[in-house]
Order: structure tokens, then C-alpha cells, then sequence
């Protein structure tokens, strides 16, 4: 057994196909399912309460977001834009996001928060006007905030505010005429991205709303904090990978829940969406999704895997910098977690629940020492 020390349950060697740690048993009969009375469930379920964004953080935000709203859409009109709409988007609108940690050997940022600025494509002369949104609004922010640290990304203005540690990715965007649920986001080296901030939400709330509707405690959004908690926690001793981007966290949870749905136990929903993930990874297997419109027979681009974006087929989520290397710590990550995972529920039917919690502290870290009890 690994110790609890950090990040040991990442630096296990996997190889690619390998059987699970734990006994597989030779019984013909199948293995009953595990009570939702079981420990490990009752641990994950308190667990996964503490790592939600506490409700008066979400107030916080939510003020704080009303503000630079404000702030920005001041100076954005003063120099003539128009502005449609500020819609939250990304984890905080979906209900997948994490609560702040920075203690010990697991330190969790916690949500960025994604506020899109949706444009009328009429105030934005086509050209190099266009091209110059994000370093428009970075402008405009450091304009109103000269005190507080922002920077460009490629697709966004990163803001980060020391006094409410919460940080904000402000994302400008043309709306595209004709509809009101697609835009056309701008990147930094040029490019020119189609996407739509309501079906991405829509995509999330609709498997919420499946889980939802199924009898007992686990829900979508809740397994994706655990995998996202997981996530990075892994990264905080990857030797390739420098992060996992939310949208690829989330799309490996759906096509895992389209699969498998949530069962009555979070340790049994995990391990079969784990063991799912790492199939798709091990094997780079396409993920793609049909809600908005028919699945593609192939990718876009040349690249030894594929995660597509269920909103534009056309757009592969791996990082660009990402190369096989980094697709293959991913998978050694997926599938050393499906094996401690398998490992849980073989301990778990024979009673060695100390056994199991400490799996389970390999898996999520020490925060789960204290914020998993029974």
C-alpha cells in the first residue's frame, strides 16, 4: 500500500493495460453492489460537500463580478462598443466548481470565475479592431483597477484580485448576427473561434438535470468536483503536463456518465467512470458528442487524440502544446486512479474500511484526512 505522503498515488508506474491492484475475484456470481450505508461513500459524500465554493464566497463573487461589470462596460461604451451581455460561463455557471484550499501539501486556487463579454460585431469595425479585443479590454480593466494584477491570455484578460482572492477570466467576444446562442471568440495569435456560451452550459445542466432525476445522492456536477479535485492534485507532480484544462475534465466526465449514468454510491460511480476515462485515454479513443448536431466520422487535425467540443466539432480541447507524452501521463494518471478506485470497492466488500480511507487519501490528499470523515 502507498503511503499517504503527497501526490503518491501520481507517481505510481502504469502501463497501459495492466490489471488492477486489487484481487479480482473468481466467484461466477455477480458482485452485489455496495450499500449507500457504505464508508467510503459516507466519506466521499461529506467530502464532496467541502469542496464546493461556500455560499458566502459565491456571494462574494458575485458581488465582486457585479462590480467590475459595471467598471467595464463604463469604458467599454465611452469608447463606443456595445455591449449585449456579461453572462457568467465556465465552472461557476455550471455548478462544478471547487472552494479555495492553499494549505498543506494540496493547494487548490479554487474557481476561476468566467465572465463573457458579449459584443455587437456593429461597433467593431472588421480588421485589426477585432484582432485587438483582449489587449482592448486589458485597457480598460488595468484603467479601472490600477492596483490590481491583470495580464492577456490567448483568449482572455486574467485578473487577479489579493483582497477577495478571486480571480476572473474576462472573455470578449463578437455576438454572431443572426442568432443569440453562438459568438465568435478572438485569440491572441489570430485565430477565430465559433462557439456558443449557452450551449456549453446547456451541455453541463442537461446531464445535471439526468442525474437529477435519478433516485439517491450522486449527482454529475458533484463526481466532476471529485475529478477535478483529483486533477490537480496529479498536477501538482506531473512531469509533462503543466495543467488539465477544465474543458477536458469535463467532457471525459460526460462521455463517462453517458455511459454509465451515477450509481448508488459515489466509490462505484467513480470506479466506472475512471476505468471508462482511462479506455478513451489509454487507447485514444474519439469523444465526441451528438446534442447540437451530428458526431464528425473523423477529427479536424492530425493529432494522436481527439476530445471534441460537443458546441464545434471542428475544435480538438487537448492543449495544442500537448504531444504524445502528455497524452500518455494523462492516461497513466486515469488508469492508476480506475486501479486504486477497483481497489476501494474490492476493500470496502471485506470490511477493511481503514484500508480503503487510505486509498482514498492517495486519491484526493490530505484534505480528505479531515473533510472525509464519517
Amino acid at each position: 500500500m502507498a503511503s499517504d505522503g503527497p501526490n503518491d498515488h501520481c507517481r505510481t508506474e502504469v502501463i497501459g493495460g495492466a490489471a488492477p491492484r486489487h484481487l479480482v475475484s473468481t466467484e461466477e456470481e455477480p458482485v452485489k453492489s455496495l450499500s449507500s450505508k457504505s464508508p467510503s461513500h459516507r466519506r466521499l459524500s461529506a467530502f464532496v460537500d467541502w469542496i464546493r465554493t461556500p455560499d458566502d464566497r459565491e456571494e462574494r463573487i458575485k458581488s465582486q463580478a457585479d462590480e467590475v461589470r459595471r467598471r467595464l462596460r463604463g469604458k467599454a461604451e465611452s469608447d463606443k462598443l456595445i455591449i449585449r451581455s456579461m453572462p457568467f460561463s465556465g465552472s461557476y455557471e455550471k455548478g462544478t466548481g471547487l472552494r479555495r484550499h492553499m494549505q498543506g501539501e494540496a493547494e487548490i486556487e479554487g474557481q476561476d470565475v468566467d465572465i463573457a463579454i458579449v459584443i455587437d460585431p456593429r461597433s467593431v469595425p472588421a480588421g485589426a479592431d477585432r484582432e485587438r479585443l483582449i489587449e482592448r479590454f486589458l485597457s480598460y480593466f488595468r484603467a479601472s483597477y490600477p492596483d490590481t494584477q491583470a495580464s492577456a491570455t490567448r483568449s482572455s484578460v486574467r485578473v487577479a484580485f489579493v483582497g477577495s482572492k478571486v480571480n476572473f477570466d474576462l472573455v470578449p467576444m463578437l455576438a454572431v448576427e443572426g442568432t443569440d446562442r453562438e459568438q465568435l471568440l478572438f485569440r491572441s495569435n489570430g485565430e477565430r473561434r465559433r462557439t456558443s456560451i449557452q450551449n456549453h452550459i446547456e451541455f453541463v445542466r442537461r446531464r445535471n438535470k439526468r442525474s437529477n432525476e435519478l433516485p439517491g445522492r450522486v449527482k454529475f456536477n458533484e463526481c466532476v468536483r471529485l475529478v477535478k479535485w483529483w486533477r490537480h492534485y496529479c498536477e501538482g507532480s506531473a512531469q509533462q503536463i503543466e495543467e488539465v484544462p477544465s474543458i477536458l475534465v469535463d467532457l471525459l466526465c460526460a462521455k463517462a456518465f453517458d455511459q454509465h449514468g451515477v450509481a448508488a454510491t459515489y466509490t462505484e460511480t467513480l470506479a466506472q467512470w475512471f476505468s471508462t476515462m482511462a479506455d478513451l485515454a489509454l487507447r485514444r479513443r474519439l469523444v465526441a458528442f451528438d446534442d447540437f448536431g451530428s458526431v464528425p466520422d473523423r477529427t479536424a487535425d492530425d493529432r494522436q487524440w481527439a476530445v471534441l467540443d460537443p458546441v464545434n466539432p471542428d475544435n480538438n480541447v487537448l492543449p495544442l502544446a500537448w504531444n504524445n507524452l502528455h497524452i500518455g501521463e494523462l492516461a497513466d494518471w486515469l488508469s492508476n486512479a480506475r486501479d486504486q478506485w477497483a481497489e476501494v470497492e474490492s476493500l470496502e466488500r471485506v470490511d477493511e474500511v481503514d484500508k480503503s480511507r487510505r486509498v482514498l487519501i492517495e486519491l484526493f490528499g490530505n484534505p480528505f484526512k479531515h473533510h472525509g470523515e464519517l
